[in-house]
Order: structure tokens, then C-alpha cells, then sequence
């Protein structure tokens, strides 16, 4: 008789199968979660950067609207104080005429002591409170006062032999305004004073 060899072979327990399946299901498990995770993670990534670009373009429209905003709201302001002062000028010099005394002193200050024949043209009821109040600049200076009904009170036009000086408040108002980069009549829309 042949004999025939016989192995044993040791046959795994239950036990050590539910172990192999099990190490091989959380291989599995952790392989797939990696791979899942990663792939997530990339996906996440694109979407992100895609998510930046859009609030970056967002942004820079926002900061342009305020920018614009800003500017436009800047230039209504000035416009509207612009104006408001105009008006607050005008009826201050109704109400209080002799605020023009300053201005006409001045003015008188800026012309050279050697001048001949100094004139101050200015409305007549205005040069009525410039003789009042300014008698002795006036005769120390050597000034006629000149009535001119055609210079809006608050005004005054200085002549000398070498030199005229418009400080009408148009001119004044007109030189303020182109000062501040604006160009602003002192007449109303209207053509009113």
C-alpha cells in the first residue's frame, strides 16, 4: 500500500474569521474613507477658491459703489453748503449791514498809501455806513466814497490811477466758489438776487 501522507492542516477558527473580516472590512472602510476624504477635500478646495473669486469681485464692486457713493455725496454736500452760505451771507448783510466794514477795510489796506485819487464805489446805503463809521481811514487815505446804485450791497469796487479792484460779492462769492473747484454764480437759478 501506498501511503499516502497526510497533512493536518490547521483550519482557522470562527473566531479568527470574524477577526480577518472584520480587519478587513476597517482596511476597507479606512481605504475608502481616505480616498473619500481626499477626493472631498479637492472638490472643497475648487468650490472654495470659486467661492473667494466671486466675494474678491463682490468686494471691489461694493468698494467702487461706495467710492462713487462718496465722491457723488461729497460733491452734493459742498454744492448744498456752497449754497446755504450764500444764503446765510446775504441775509446776515441784511440784517447786520456793518459786517461789510471789515471787508472794506481790507480792502482799503491793500491799495499802496502813494496812490492818487483812491475811489470806493459802492451802494449807496452802504457807503452812507462806510462815511459814518470810517471817517478817519477815509480822509487819511485821501478816499471819495462814490455812491453806485449798480454794486449790490456787501460790496465795493476800489479805482485808483493804477489799479481797480472788484470786491462786489459776485466776484468774491465767484472766487470762493472756483477756490473749492466749482463753478457757482452768485445770481439765483432764476436770475434773482
Amino acid at each position: 500500500m501506498n501511503e499516502v501522507e497526510v497533512q493536518k492542516v490547521k483550519l482557522p477558527t470562527a473566531e479568527a474569521l470574524e477577526d480577518m473580516h472584520q480587519q478587513a472590512h476597517q482596511e476597507g472602510y479606512d481605504t475608502g474613507y481616505n480616498e473619500g476624504l481626499a477626493a472631498g477635500y479637492k472638490e472643497g478646495a475648487v468650490k472654495a477658491n470659486e467661492e473667494i473669486r466671486r466675494l474678491q469681485e463682490l468686494l471691489s464692486s461694493v468698494e467702487d459703489a461706495i467710492k462713487h457713493f462718496g465722491k457723488a455725496t461729497s460733491e452734493e454736500l459742498l454744492n448744498l453748503s456752497l449754497e446755504i452760505s450764500k444764503q446765510i451771507l446775504r441775509q446776515a448783510l441784511k440784517t447786520r449791514p456793518e459786517l461789510l466794514l471789515p471787508i472794506v477795510r481790507n480792502v482799503m489796506e491793500s491799495i499802496p498809501q502813494h496812490s492818487q485819487h483812491p475811489h470806493l464805489r459802492m451802494h449807496p446805503a452802504d457807503a452812507e455806513l462806510v462815511k459814518m463809521y470810517m471817517q478817519t481811514e477815509i480822509s487819511l487815505g485821501g478816499w471819495k466814497v462814490v455812491d453806485d446804485q449798480r454794486i449790490e450791497r456787501g460790496g465795493c469796487r476800489i479805482e485808483t490811477a493804477a489799479a481797480e479792484i472788484d470786491a462786489t460779492l459776485a466776484n468774491r462769492w465767484e472766487r470762493l466758489a472756483a477756490a473749492l473747484g466749482k463753478d457757482m454764480s452768485w445770481l439765483d437759478e432764476d436770475g434773482a438776487r
